[in-house]
């Protein structure tokens, strides 16, 4: 006859309860028998110290202090007594039988009180602690007993195999087994179904996405070169005209396939960092100086921490994150308008900021910015991928930091890295 396995459960996760049990009662005892003890020896001293002070009217350090016990002829102990010899004067003789033995008694009668409190409320209350956190291991325990002695048949496989074959391409069906031994495994693969639909659903977005931003410099670069086959060999406006127009294009495109190239390497894990000791101040006071160098329409200014911060992080991929905020901050501020670059720490986290006087983002597109090629309304008569925010959000992600953003239209933004 086979055993209860809810039962032979249970009988483990009580012995489990008692050793652990055992295990702080000894703790527990133990330390109210040292505090205990410790407190008696204080009342002790204090005592002392009482009628050391009432005797001389000073407590002094260096006195002879000795305790004797008063004897009968037949050497029965009459008395204790607490002799303090201070140099010069004559020794002083207190009485100190009834006060220690009012002391002993007292500190006997709180060591019982602590220890009938331990076993008669702690003791059961900590056992049910216990037991409340052993439950859901026990729950555990019990069903993976319970997935141990299930056996599945081949009529089982044939169910599982048949419910796959009959599933149809449709977004929303699902995986029905109707059958209750299999409802973990119609559970995991309906989950399953649905991430691999939200990936091939993000997939078919990006490509879509990525053909929608290709198709306008490769149908503007197709149209010049018909152009300059019908007029640019005899007309040297037209030549240049074409010239200039295809290399902008091209240019653009060059920028758009390395970004999808860059996103791409980062989500098949090829691209790694490399970490070495990188000097935020520094960093940031390089980017200050390139963008001053390289744009003259906006004024840039550099807010220098009074002490400089290092950590490991890759510097290459950190500093195009911030290159990536700071062109986007030129984009969408007016010529003359500042943008201001700072490093500091809060909270003892590092961080990068740069902040502008922009045209600012509403507060359902914050949500949205570091989605691949989305640009909200007010973005899209600038010119851009949508990719850029993208590629500092893997960035940071992957320096294990956060965004911290604020922004409001017609006023600016300003993006925080936290690291």
């Amino acid at each position: 006859m086979s055993s209860d396995p809810n039962k032979a459960q249970s009988g483990r996760m009580n012995s489990i309860t008692r050793r652990l049990r055992a295990a702080w009662m000894r703790k527990s005892l133990l330390r109210i028998v040292i505090s205990t003890l410790l407190l008696f020896a204080l009342a002790c001293l204090g005592w002392m110290g009482v009628q050391e002070y009432r005797a001389l009217g000073f407590l002094k350090w260096n006195i002879g202090r000795s305790f004797f016990v008063e004897r009968t002829v037949g050497g029965r102990i009459t008395e204790l007594y607490y002799r303090i010899v201070n140099a010069g004067e004559d020794p002083v003789e207190i009485a100190a039988g009834r006060a220690f033995t009012v002391i002993c008694i007292a500190f006997a009668a709180l060591l019982i009180l602590r220890l009938f409190w331990l076993f008669v409320f702690s003791g059961p209350r900590e056992s049910r602690r216990i037991r409340t956190i052993l439950a859901p291991l026990n729950d555990l325990a019990l069903k993976a007993d319970e997935l141990s002695r299930m056996e599945f048949g081949e009529d089982k496989y044939h169910v599982i195999e048949d419910a796959i074959s009959q599933l149809d391409a449709d977004e929303s069906s699902r995986l029905s087994l109707g059958d209750s031994d299999l409802a973990g495994i119609e559970a995991a693969i309906n989950n399953l179904l649905v991430r691999i639909r939200e990936s091939n659903m993000q997939q078919a977005r990006f490509v879509n996405d990525a053909s929608h931003e290709l198709r306008t410099p490769i149908a503007v670069i197709s149209g010049y070169a018909d152009m300059l086959a019908r007029w640019g060999k005899n007309d040297e406006k037209v030549l240049n005209e074409a010239i200039a127009a295809i290399q902008t294009e091209s240019g653009r495109m060059k920028h758009l396939v390395e970004q999808l190239l860059f996103l791409a390497r980062g989500d098949s894990g090829k691209t790694t960092l490399t970490l070495e000791d990188v000097s935020l101040t520094s960093m940031m006071r390089e980017a200050y100086e390139e963008s001053v160098m390289i744009d003259e329409k906006h004024v840039y200014r550099f807010s220098e921490p009074e002490n400089d911060m290092v950590i490991k992080a890759d510097a290459g991929l950190l500093k195009q994150a911030v290159r990536i905020l700071l062109d986007n901050a030129a984009k969408y501020t007016k010529e003359g308008d500042e943008i201001m670059l700072s490093c500091g720490e809060d909270d003892g986290h590092p961080y990068l900021q740069v902040q502008d006087c922009g045209i600012g983002m509403a507060e359902d597109n914050v949500a949205h910015m570091f989605e691949r090629f989305y640009r909200a309304d007010e973005a899209r008569s600038f010119e851009g991928t949508g990719l850029g925010l993208s590629i500092a959000k893997w960035i940071v992600d992957k320096h294990k930091g956060h965004f911290e953003i604020l922004s409001r239209p017609d006023i600016g933004t300003r993006i925080r890295i936290v690291l």
